[in-house]
């Protein structure tokens, strides 16, 4: 229990897969302009990334590997995660249409979403259990959607804020992504 605890908080904190990998930043940067939307991104991009994580591991090692068939190991992950966003778009836009709306052309990115093949790779490549990867993809989606959620508030908040001109727009979302990401390097030491 304590491994799979420590497994969740280093995906979570100490090695979130935006601000310390650098994976998923089309999205971070794309849609943390608006706090609704980065939260419903947020937890779209949670769902995809768990589900797809478990069912690439599920068919690596039930399908590729007693196929000898490992080499197409990436096509198969891909094929997987753009069936499971297309999965959840068709959900979202009968359950939800104004969330469906409002996340626009960011939900089907989320196939495009480097983070979330990048987990199911790094999980396989670390060789973790079923278990295991299921409880990494949960931290990583949820890491993720921590500081999308927090880098839309502090966006919303700069939009107020008295910023000079030179640094309005871009330079400042980058130099607020690159001070946010040195906040969590203070997670660095946490399980040691």
């Amino acid at each position: 229990m304590e491994e799979l605890a420590l497994i969740l908080i280093g995906a979570l904190l100490v090695n979130n897969f935006v601000l310390a990998q650098f994976l998923g930043l089309c999205p971070f940067i794309g849609v943390s302009g608006n706090y609704d939307a980065a939260v419903a991104m947020g937890f779209a991009t949670t769902f995809v990334l768990t589900l797809a994580a478990s069912l690439s591991h599920l068919a690596y090692h039930w399908v590729l590997v007693p196929l000898d068939l490992t080499y197409l190991n990436v096509i198969v992950f891909i094929v997987i995660i753009a069936a499971v966003v297309q999965l959840t778009e068709a959900f979202l836009r009968n359950l939800s249409p104004l969330l469906h709306q409002v996340l626009g052309i960011y939900l089907p990115l989320i196939t495009t979403n480097c983070a979330v093949l990048g987990v199911a790779l790094l999980a396989l490549s670390q060789s973790l259990t079923f278990v295991q990867t299921l409880v990494y993809s949960i931290g990583a989606a949820l890491g993720f959607t921590l500081v999308l959620v927090l880098f839309a508030a502090l966006r919303e908040r700069l939009e107020h804020a008295r910023v000079p001109r030179p640094f309005r727009g871009a330079p400042i979302t980058l130099i607020s992504a690159g001070i946010l990401s040195l906040a969590f390097l203070g997670f660095a030491g946490l399980g040691d």
